[in-house]
């Protein structure tokens, strides 16, 4: 039998606390050590006054745009308090989904989308829409603090009326697991997988706060591992986080999404730089 890409490779996963089952399943199929790194916490959005607005007029917007599956809950859990749901949704209403994972939830919730993009990010969704954005409403549920508006910017500039309205919020956990602070500690990471921007910029800080200022020193060459921690990225704001946090990007995911990211790190895992 051949032996599975990522055998005996320990791999960190920084996802949302709670999130991280889809990602330990891709990775340990590959045949990885999966230690869990949670870097989000998913809160609600400090006022649901303008999301709620949005929501008692739906039947108004020609789209809604989600771009992550935290939006897709938000909405949906938003709509069941006021007695309805996603997969009720206005028969005019059509919905975009930025990404695999976030097509995938809202078939859960019974909401399929109308439309996925070929690539998983945002910028995707802009080029290949499947109509002239002139002239339509369009509602967008985003993060509260730290999401991309290209979406709404985009649209806004095609002639599109938009309503972008925070769903939820995303914060720092208040510190990492015993296992993580064992691995890292232990020097038995051999790659660190980021899924947001928000959870490279999360992990420097709980970095900071276990290990202080010479954090990032654990992401080198150690007495147990003679190269760096592959750092590995899902898509290009997450490398840029990647770059202007912890100096380097060693593989993204392509495609940007979870099966994406393991390959890129079965990638990083076997360049010259591991050794």
């Amino acid at each position: 039998m051949a032996e599975l890409p990522l055998s005996g490779q320990c791999i960190g996963v920084t996802r949302a606390e709670g999130q991280a089952g889809e990602a330990r399943r891709l990775f340990e199929q590959a045949g990885a050590r999966v230690i869990d790194l949670p870097a989000l916490v998913v809160t609600p959005p400090s006022d649901w006054g303008p999301l709620d607005d949005a929501l008692a007029e739906l039947d108004s917007f020609h789209w809604l745009l989600v771009s992550s599956s935290n939006g897709a809950d938000a909405v949906d859990a938003r709509l069941r308090h006021r007695g309805n749901s996603l997969a009720h949704r206005p028969p005019g209403l059509r919905i975009a989904a930025v990404g695999r994972k976030t097509a995938q939830r809202l078939e859960e919730l019974g909401a399929p989308a109308d439309f996925v993009p070929p690539d998983f990010v945002a910028d995707s969704l802009i080029e290949h829409f499947p109509c002239s954005a002139w002239g339509l409403r369009l509602l967008i549920p985003r993060v509260q603090s730290g999401g991309r508006t290209v979406l709404a910017e985009a649209f806004g500039e095609a002639g599109a009326r938009v309503v972008e309205v925070a769903a939820y919020e995303t914060g720092c956990p208040p510190g990492l697991p015993s296992a993580a602070v064992a691995a890292l500690s232990g020097g038995h990471l051999d790659a660190l997988t980021f899924s947001s921007a928000k959870t490279v910029h999360h992990t420097a800080t709980l970095l900071h706060n276990a290990f202080g200022p010479d954090w990032a020193a654990l992401l080198g060459p150690h007495s147990r591992r003679t190269s760096p921690v592959a750092l590995v990225s899902i898509g290009p704001q997450t490398s840029k986080a990647c770059l202007e946090r912890l100096g380097r990007v060693d593989a993204e995911a392509t495609p940007h999404d979870l099966s994406g990211l393991v390959q890129a790190c079965v990638t990083a895992l076997r360049t010259d730089r591991r050794g």
